[in-house]
């Protein structure tokens, strides 16, 4: 298994929205994605960041099979379609991938 795990800060105003709307539309799109990847075993999203340094407003734990699976999640149509968004809206971008 793989553990994928992204935090992102968000500009203040993007697409007509405030941070705390698009975070929460994040939320909502990535979340959807449940049940629709091949491989793709969990996905939770979060708005609500207790503590972060630096400064994230949205982050997103998932769990694929395989690194393959992490891939084709990566490339996937649906998931291509949120990065879109993401992209929209975010400042900045950390991510970390692991094996569990």
């Amino acid at each position: 298994m793989v553990r994928h795990i992204v935090m992102w800060t968000l500009k203040e105003e993007a697409e007509g929205n405030t941070a705390a709307v698009n975070g929460a539309k994040m939320k909502e799109i990535l979340e959807a994605l449940a049940g629709r990847i091949e491989g793709l075993r969990h996905i939770e999203v979060s708005v609500d960041i207790v503590a972060a340094d630096p400064e994230c407003h949205v982050v997103l734990c998932s769990e694929h099979d395989d690194v393959a699976a992490l891939d084709h999640y990566q490339g996937h149509p649906e998931h291509q379609a949120c990065v879109a968004f993401v992209k929209k809206v975010a400042a900045s971008r950390k991510a970390l991938d692991y094996i569990i």
